[in-house]
């Protein structure tokens, strides 16, 4: 089979497309067909060495669809053809986090999606929507994922709560979707007209350009009246993290799910201690949220975000394409 392979601490981060045996299930195993993967900005983390113990060789990605075409001894309860995406954790079934369930995530210290055939747990191959396509159903295991599990398992957003959104990155254009699935307020920050334009098409009614207004907080206490957002979900890190607790109500919540904005102060306790707000990190979803979060996105119709989609050959311009941040949507890069 065909794969991608990352070369970290002996290639510093090259990327090669090699040949590879087909794997064969054992048992509790599925063989998938991957016929789409999806970039995320922690596979940036990965390239960089940045993200962990590594190996030296690794095939990247954790977020990949396609269909089972081959099921190990003792699986039941999933068939041959049928279309899945593989669990980001596959070892965080249900419940709260645990140090075993984070041990192994795909394409970081286990071989991931990018390649022609991945073997998964079958637990841990997680049945897609029918309406998406396999490009959309590529994005949804971490930036869905982690949208979802931030909005309604950490923050229990509500039909009419407000949510502030930073930047338009493909959590936060999942967050938007799904906020107004949920009959949510969102408020989401973007520095660019042509990205604004976007996410307007979206449904986005309430957008804030941050360049224009840096203390967008003030700007943001303003369309609610004094009383701030019931919740955050805080991507920037240290560069946008004291701005979105002054955005909080009292009670409300700052979800940290990412630091891409890395320059900038550290918290103040007053901000969290004042308000008797809070402030949790938190980390994707276990496999029983992905399958809710399935559910809700099959019933609804919702249908994600692509900006590009990207031959396997043309794998190293996405991960160029990630790096520059000038892209609106998930990258997407196609398995033939």
């Amino acid at each position: 089979m065909k794969a991608v392979e990352l070369l970290t601490a002996t290639g510093g981060g090259t990327l090669q497309v090699a040949e590879r045996p087909v794997p064969e299930p054992g048992p509790g195993e599925v063989l998938v067909r991957v016929r789409a993967t999806s970039l995320n900005f922690r596979d940036l983390l990965v390239m960089d060495y940045i993200y962990g113990t590594l190996p030296d060789v690794v095939i990247p990605l954790s977020d990949g669809a396609g269909e089972i075409a081959a099921l190990g001894p003792g699986v039941s309860g999933l068939s041959v053809g049928q279309r899945v995406a593989g669990a980001f954790y596959p070892d965080w079934i249900t419940g709260p986090i645990t140090a075993a369930a984070r041990a192994r995530s795909l394409g970081a210290n286990m071989d991931g999606m990018l390649a022609q055939y991945a073997l998964l747990p079958a637990h841990a191959a997680i049945p897609v929507p029918d309406h998406l396509t396999d490009e959309e159903a590529a994005t949804l295991p971490c930036a869905g994922l982690t949208a979802w599990n931030a909005l309604f398992e950490v923050a229990g957003l509500q039909p009419g709560e407000t949510v502030l959104l930073i930047g338009s990155g493909g959590v936060s254009v999942y967050a938007l979707q799904f906020a107004l699935m949920a009959g949510a307020r969102p408020i989401i920050l973007s520095g660019s007209a042509e990205k604004r334009a976007k996410l307007a098409e979206l449904g986005a009614e309430t957008i804030i350009d941050y360049r224009a207004m840096p203390d967008w907080h003030e700007e943001v206490l303003r369309l609610t009246g004094g009383e701030g957002v019931d919740a955050v979900v805080e991507v920037g890190g240290p560069g946008t993290l004291e701005r979105s607790l002054k955005s909080l109500r009292i009670g409300g919540t700052a979800i940290a799910i990412g630091f891409v904005a890395q320059d900038g102060a550290g918290v103040q306790p007053r901000l969290l201690i004042g308000k008797s707000a809070r402030l949790q990190g938190m980390t994707v979803g276990s496999c029983a949220q992905f399958h809710a979060m399935n559910r809700a996105v099959a019933r609804h119709g919702l249908r994600p975000a692509i900006g590009h989609v990207f031959a396997m050959d043309e794998v190293q311009a996405a991960y160029d394409l990630l790096r520059k941040a000038g892209h609106f949507g998930k990258i997407v890069v196609r398995v033939d």
